[in-house]
């Protein structure tokens, strides 16, 4: 497939335009999203970006590429063209995550949030530490970022339970369920984390109904899309003890509004979207390799998305 021009937009564009004009074989039109006119639209046989911006129609691509692993903001509840390509980037965004969740699960069991208010207070207060051994996890996903997540936990002596649509089993878990049989491994686990795509299928799925399925007083977090959780339901949820605490790097509206509940929450914790962020090397190299391969034929795409599952 010959492309020959491609827009990029959002707030890598500047470094990757340092990093691929000259490099890739085609001309770059790197322009900040707020900065992009109908003219630059028109302009390009391929656009580049973690979101597409006003007036973008993907039927006047060729290629579309998301900068980020998720693309929920081009394809979900929106209509597609099927002569459009839609690919991501692949990064290391699987270590990224489990160690962001190894690092607040770490941080629960040794208790530091208690003793940086004890050192405020001036007061010593003794506490042994919780051993992750032992424990529990239930991964929602287990493509390649839940599987990261479970190997680096059972590294650990934590086990850990995957949890797909399939139920297919996979090494990388210690038993692994379909969605239909969740109860079976959520009654056990500590820790539910969430790493799923935001699809039909998976939108408002964390609800009341699946997380009166947790064990009472267990932990969750939400690495994989905010519009998975069903916030107020989360809160209720928290509120009567069924949920001891949630860590949300992902929400349904962002960035969150002041006005949210959430933020004054001492039960949860919440960061901006941080998890795995894409850094300008792995954006520039998944963009160049992609369109390398493009030129090569389409089925050299590793990392092309399927339309109709969604990711």
């Amino acid at each position: 497939m010959e492309i020959k021009r491609i827009l990029v937009t959002g707030r890598l564009q500047e470094e990757l335009k340092h990093r691929l004009d000259g490099v890739i074989g085609a001309e770059l039109r790197c322009l900040p999203e707020d900065r992009v006119t109908e003219q630059d639209l028109a302009w390009a046989d391929a656009y580049a970006g973690f979101r597409p911006v006003p007036g973008f129609l993907p039927e006047q691509y060729r290629w579309v590429h998301a900068l980020g692993a998720g693309v929920d903001a081009f394809i979900h509840r929106k209509p597609w063209s099927e002569q459009t390509i839609l690919t991501r980037t692949t990064g290391d965004f699987g270590r990224k995550i489990a160690e962001y969740c190894l690092g607040h699960m770490l941080a629960d069991a040794q208790h530091h949030e208690g003793f940086s208010e004890d050192q405020r207070a001036r007061r010593w207060g003794p506490q042994a530490a919780v051993p992750l051994a032992g424990q529990a996890v239930a991964v929602f996903g287990t493509g390649t970022i839940g599987q990261t997540i479970s190997l680096t936990l059972r590294a650990l002596g934590v086990r850990a339970y995957g949890i797909s649509w399939s139920g297919t089993a996979h090494e990388a878990f210690d038993k692994t369920v379909s969605l239909r049989e969740a109860a079976v491994v959520l009654d056990q686990a500590d820790w539910v984390i969430n790493t799923l795509p935001l699809t039909e299928q998976t939108e408002a799925l964390f609800d009341e109904r699946l997380i009166a399925l947790m064990k009472p007083g267990c932990a969750f977090i939400n690495v994989g899309r905010g519009g998975s959780l069903v916030e107020p339901d989360l809160l209720r949820a928290l509120d009567r003890g069924q949920l001891r605490k949630a860590v949300l790097d992902v929400l349904s509206v962002e960035p969150l509004p002041d006005t949210s509940p959430l933020w004054s929450r001492p039960d949860i914790k919440i960061t901006p979207h941080i998890a795995a962020v894409t850094d300008a090397e792995e954006a520039a190299q998944a963009l160049l390799d992609t369109w390398n391969a493009l030129q090569q034929g389409e089925n050299l795409l590793a990392n092309r998305v399927n339309i109709e599952r969604g990711y």
